[in-house]
């Protein structure tokens, strides 16, 4: 229910925590403020709280293999041949079975269509063996079952068998206001169907290296909001709250949501694809505000000819953004007509993009604004579309390696581990960067052929065989399924 992003600012911790999501109706008009009152939140909380389910969800007792270090497992070998229970030769390191306690934790949904769609945090349903949907208007509980889960944007689309269920009405999250009042609903601290207050406090905060382009608010957001909806004064859903700000995990004025925007796309891919397709325009950099402050920092006089965009630090090799020409040194000063001012402006306009989607990009070079069309492009820098598969297991990104890196390494294919978020790659101890060339000694040349492998395994287990960037060799061995 609760993590924590430290060194966001010296001695703040960020408390991730939870919230949710939503669907497309007819609204009617929200009354006028009673006199004396800055705005009438009654018809808000009346049209939301129908919407905002309460989910427990639960992980079962399971026994794990789990190695420890005996560190006079080697000074005093058995010389009985393991009659005293000790192994030999083995540095110390033994296994032994461990019986995981049985957890339960809660969180909030939103219900998206009468036909019983709901969205969720990604993290309220990690993991869970069995998934247990509230409503609010009944009481009536339903076992869910996940249909998709994001853990990027942490969001996650579940579904229970019903008919007729109360969806709440989704808004366009790009028409937010700073200044707008807001409700935020969910089931906080076990105190459920609570509604808080507050208003839009800033737009496209980039959090850490997760969610990114996220609403602020001032509205109280503590733990078991997770999953809960983010909702204006008509009650319509904006966001789902997703973080707060917080030194102590309790709210003190600072959460943020994750924009509808963001949300539909993420629902619909899962739902046509069964997996998020990531847009990727191929640059690394920082706002110019920030690039340039360091700059002075260091003595340097810099005039780029605004103050406001993204400085493009590095391009990415057979990226986009590559391919359409940009430079280390350009500014990106706006997106199909929209300005980007800020590095989460940016992320926010690409979280709505998918691969092959053509994007008219402008920028400044020497201080002269130039325009060009690129075709964006995924993780593994093609357009193809990413399809959920038993791939997912492992838990990495990979790309086929580029033509420098073949000449430097001399070898003709392979495929380049960009990232390890974790599955059974990073419990192998498979490092971001190595560079796979075979798997169950079937070459690697494409995601499709690991995703054949993984398929095809015998005996679920993967034998991987590469290259380390600096040329060295080295190898793997990954088991698909737990001891």
């Amino acid at each position: 229910m609760k993590k924590i992003v430290k060194n966001l600012l010296p001695a703040v911790y960020l408390v991730v925590i939870a919230f949710s999501a939503a669907s497309c109706n007819k609204t009617q008009a929200a009354p006028a403020a009673a006199p004396g009152q800055p705005v009438d939140l009654t018809y808000a909380a009346e049209k939301s709280l129908p919407s905002v389910v309460y989910i427990k969800s639960v992980i079962n007792s399971k026994t794990q293999t789990v190695e420890y270090s005996d560190p006079f497992e080697d000074f005093f070998s058995d010389p009985f041949g393991g009659f005293f229970g000790r192994g030999q030769g083995n540095n110390g390191t033994r296994k032994r079975q461990v019986q995981t306690p049985k957890r339960a934790a809660a969180g909030s949904g939103v219900i998206i269509s009468a036909d019983g769609y709901i969205v969720t945090n990604n993290h309220v349903v990690d993991g869970a063996d069995e998934l247990t949907v509230t409503l609010n208007e009944n009481s009536k509980e339903y076992s869910a079952r996940i249909i998709g889960a994001d853990k990027t944007t942490d969001l996650a689309l579940i579904k229970i068998d019903a008919k007729d269920l109360p969806a709440i009405v989704i808004a366009n999250s790009d028409n937010v206001k700073i200044g707008e009042w807001v409700l935020a609903v969910g089931n906080p601290l076990g105190l459920n169907n609570t509604v808080t207050a507050g208003i839009v406090s800033a737009k496209a905060r980039q959090m850490g290296e997760g969610v990114a382009s996220m609403i602020q608010t001032d509205a109280a957001i503590n733990q078991g909001n997770s999953g809960g909806a983010l909702v204006n004064t008509r009650g319509e859903l904006i966001g789902i709250n997703a973080m707060i700000y917080s030194q102590t995990g309790s709210n003190i004025g600072y959460g943020f949501a994750i924009p509808t925007a963001i949300m539909n796309k993420v629902v619909e891919d899962i739902k046509k694809y069964g997996a998020v397709q990531r847009a990727m325009i191929g640059i690394k950099g920082s706002d110019v505000s920030m690039y340039v402050d360091a700059e002075k920092e260091k003595g340097n006089e810099i005039d780029l000819g605004t103050m406001e965009g993204i400085y493009v630090a590095e391009v990415v090799e057979d990226g986009a953004a590559a391919a359409a020409g940009l430079q280390k040194g350009d500014v990106i000063t706006s997106i199909d007509g929209q300005k980007v001012k800020k590095f989460g402006e940016l992320q926010g306009i690409m979280a709505q993009k998918r691969p092959g989607d053509k994007v008219t990009v402008k920028y400044l070079r020497n201080k002269k604004e130039k325009s060009v069309t690129m075709t964006l492009k995924n993780e593994q820098g093609n357009t193809k579309v990413v399809k959920n598969a038993d791939v997912d297991i492992l838990g990495i990104d990979v790309r086929p390696i580029t033509d420098s890196q073949k000449k430097q390494l001399e070898i003709s294919y392979g495929l380049e581990v960009l990232k390890v978020s974790g599955g059974k790659m990073k419990e192998a101890g498979v490092p971001k960067g190595f560079i796979i060339q075979t798997v169950n000694d079937q070459p690697m040349r494409s995601f499709d052929d690991l995703q054949n492998a993984v398929k095809d395994a015998k005996d679920q287990m993967l034998v991987i065989k590469g290259l380390y960037p600096t040329g060295k060799r080295g190898g793997f061995v990954v088991y698909l399924q737990n001891e």
